[in-house]
């Protein structure tokens, strides 16, 4: 009997209750193959870290200190050594993750990141949004050289070495630093296309901050400014 691949799907929650039991739901459906932990570190005040726990999800909880540190202690507490990162609006495909696990297992990725800014993206994103997300992936292209179109999606899936190889340091643009401290370090990544939806539940991205961590992410390591991790 061929031993499964053991996956740790981990996301960061505030104030989901609305979206993560369906979103769970889906990780179930589609790591039938996997044998596979789902690691959820919640700060929300309603009712979502007990959906989470009743569903079978390890939870964490931490004070609100921002998406990227819950993010952070989602991937440090992960178990497996392939990791799948995914937000808990239920806005990710979860059925592309057999194919993100292939790409790891089979073709010698060391971590894919998921491009939501296709041609086929309509209103499931506002304007504005998809203008700054151009924006920042422009400039990782032309500083960095790195093929990619999306700096600020959600949904990567690596292996276990990148996380534990890189001290990360930001918080409102973790991502970013992912994909550029990831391929900085030698890591083989790739970009694929993905479908986004609309979100379930309320937004609570604060738009300017996070354009500004973006920014300073990209400039900082490209030109080694030496800025204070914490007012990334």
């Amino acid at each position: 009997m061929t031993e499964k691949n053991k996956i740790s799907v981990v996301m960061p929650s505030f104030n989901e209750e609305g979206a993560i039991r369906p979103m769970i739901e889906h990780v179930r459906k589609h790591t039938v193959d996997f044998e596979t932990e789902i690691v959820v570190v919640d700060s929300s005040k309603d009712r979502t870290p007990d959906i989470a726990a009743e569903m079978g999800a390890r939870v964490i909880r931490q004070e609100p200190r921002g998406h990227g540190i819950a993010l952070r202690t989602a991937l440090q507490e992960a178990r497996h050594d392939i990791l799948i990162t995914t937000d808990c609006d239920n806005t990710y495909p979860m059925d592309y993750i057999p194919r993100l696990v292939r790409m790891i297992t089979e073709e010698g990725y060391d971590i894919i990141s998921c491009n939501r800014i296709t041609k086929q993206l309509g209103t499931e994103m506002p304007l504005s949004n998809k203008a700054a997300n151009w924006s920042f992936a422009f400039l990782v292209r032309n500083l960095y050289g790195i093929n990619v179109h999306d700096v600020s999606t959600g949904m990567f899936c690596m292996q276990r070495m990148v996380n534990t190889s890189v001290q990360w340091e930001t918080n409102y643009a973790f991502p970013c630093e992912i994909i550029i401290r990831a391929n900085m370090a030698g890591f083989k990544h790739t970009e694929i296309d993905i479908p986004y939806k609309v979100r379930i539940g309320e937004v609570t991205l604060h738009k300017w901050r996070s354009g500004k961590a973006y920014l300073r992410c990209i400039f900082n390591y490209r030109f080694n400014l030496n800025i204070d991790p914490n007012k990334l």
